[in-house]
């Protein structure tokens, strides 16, 4: 190859690498790196989209239960094994017909086409994690919004929903479980 030829193609192969970097890093970026679910913005572009196609789409919120002293009580690993553990859990229960997220902490966010089964939701993920020879103790509050109840379907009021029947399900006595509210 002459060095006129090279002059002109180094520039294409500078400009190629770039764009792969970033088509990686933008990929990536979509992936929370320590459970390999969707970021919020990933999984926000994918829930808008089920809700406009989907009536019956149910929207899920989801908040493990004193995390906090999770982490003081047997370390941040051990906390980290846990979120990892509860969304492999939530990922596995969203199947083919769902879509789980996180959307930081320890809080995880899932949408389901239609109504899904929350108590096998429950029982899946209020399971002890074991962890370094321990039995660590998981429970999880799940709030959830079916958008056919919503008087306009949009995923922020949805959320919104999810969100106050989250924090009422943690309200309740006992163990943790699912609540459901409705507008």
């Amino acid at each position: 190859m002459d060095t006129q030829a090279l002059a002109l193609a180094l520039p294409l192969i500078g400009w190629a690498s770039h764009t792969t970097l970033l088509t990686h890093r933008l990929a990536t970026a979509r992936r929370d790196p320590l459970t390999g679910l969707r970021t919020r913005a990933g999984w926000t572009a994918l829930a808008e989209r089920v809700i406009r196609r989907h009536r019956d789409a149910v929207v899920l919120l989801l908040d493990l239960d004193d995390f906090k002293n999770l982490n003081d009580s047997h370390g941040h690993a051990a906390g980290d094994f846990a979120l990892a553990v509860t969304a492999e859990r939530l990922a596995t229960w969203c199947g083919r017909h769902g879509i789980a997220g996180r959307f930081g902490g320890d809080e995880f966010v899932a949408i389901a086409r239609q109504a899904p089964d929350l108590e096998s939701l429950h029982r899946a993920l209020n399971q002890p994690v074991a962890y370094a020879g321990r039995r660590l103790p998981v429970s999880v509050s799940v709030g959830s919004c079916q958008v056919r109840d919503l008087p306009v379907r949009s995923l922020s009021d949805a959320l919104a929903t999810a969100d106050g029947a989250m924090y009422a399900a943690k309200g309740t006595a006992g163990r943790r479980g699912t609540r459901a509210l409705h507008r």
